[in-house]
């Protein structure tokens, strides 16, 4: 169904693509269309429109972190984010994607690289903390108000109860210097230039200082729940310490820095699975289910085995 919103942002999209070049193949595609997130192309130039509730005072430094790092992230076409209806759009060169179809040439190397030299490279502009302890705790609110009597939810809110406030966005994170991408996994990389450039970063929602060792927690809570393959773990492990990434030790054991982000993003995969659950009536799959599995083992642990806060 075509949304207002998408109809205009797609005239946006078009307009700004025109402004670029004189040979505009005029491609379109709308690449997304959520609640929180609507992207479409046209060409080589890509419009999105953020989430209504964000604001264009921690947007604008995000922007301009990407504009002065530009081998690190995709920059922006502008530093500076314009109103549509009452949300802000921001436009990007547009880039090749990850296939998810070809999950055997995932760059997993590319963005443990990446994202060292992200956390190694001072912050250029004063920036807001980065989101991801507070996107754990919106979908462990949302759990709480559409799916309070599901039956994972128990497991999901005691295992959310083990971590460390900081963990949870009720206290300010340990490290508040470090620049971090705060939702890294594979869809958060594009080469640039198009087909065939070099892999960057994308997505500045949730750009910020904070605990470097959430970059690196997806994955690592994938591989601790059986989900990725101990050699891609490996690899993309390997790489992150090759390029001197400062969230874990250089060698030796990584698991005292990753447990608690990997913690954290577990139970925030399992919350957002659970509702999702709910609210399409069905039963959770064989993944979603090994998350439930993982918070049980979780809340299982007596609270002397229970992370403090990461190392």
């Amino acid at each position: 169904m075509t949304t207002p919103l998408l109809t205009e942002l797609t005239t946006r999209a078009k307009a700004k693509a025109h402004s670029r070049t004189d040979a505009c193949p005029c491609g379109a595609a709308t690449l997304a269309d959520r609640p929180d997130a609507t992207v479409v192309r046209h060409a080589d130039t890509v419009a999105k429109a953020h989430a209504p509730n964000t604001s264009r005072k921690d947007l604008t430094p995000r922007l301009t972190t990407a504009t002065h790092l530009p081998g690190i992230l995709l920059p922006p076409l502008a530093e500076a984010p314009v109103d549509l209806d009452g949300r802000l759009v921001t436009f990007w060169p547009y880039g090749t994607p990850v296939d998810p179809g070809a999950p055997d040439a995932a760059p997993w190397e590319p963005a443990a690289t990446l994202l060292a030299r992200l956390h190694r490279t001072p912050a250029p502009t004063p920036l807001p903390p980065m989101r991801g302890p507070a996107k754990a705790a919106r979908a462990i609110a949302r759990l709480r108000a559409t799916a309070a009597t599901h039956p994972a939810t128990l497991p999901v809110l005691q295992a959310w109860n083990t971590l460390p406030p900081w963990a949870r966005a009720e206290a300010p994170m340990p490290d508040t210097t470090t620049l971090c991408h705060g939702d890294l996994h594979l869809g958060q990389l594009v080469r640039h230039p198009a087909p065939d450039g070099p892999w960057l970063l994308i997505d500045v929602d949730d750009l910020g200082t904070g605990v470097p060792a959430w970059d690196l927690a997806r994955p690592a809570a994938w591989y601790a729940c059986g989900l990725l393959p101990p050699d891609e773990w490996t690899r993309f492990l390997t790489a992150y310490r090759t390029a001197g990434g400062p969230a874990v030790p250089a060698d030796g054991d990584p698991w005292p820095a990753l447990d608690v982000p990997a913690r954290a993003l577990t139970v925030q995969t399992a919350a957002r699975a659970t509702a999702k659950a709910a609210a399409e009536d069905r039963p959770l799959d064989e993944v979603e289910l090994s998350m439930i599995d993982a918070c049980a083992r979780m809340a299982a642990l007596p609270p002397e085995l229970t992370p403090e806060c990461a190392k």
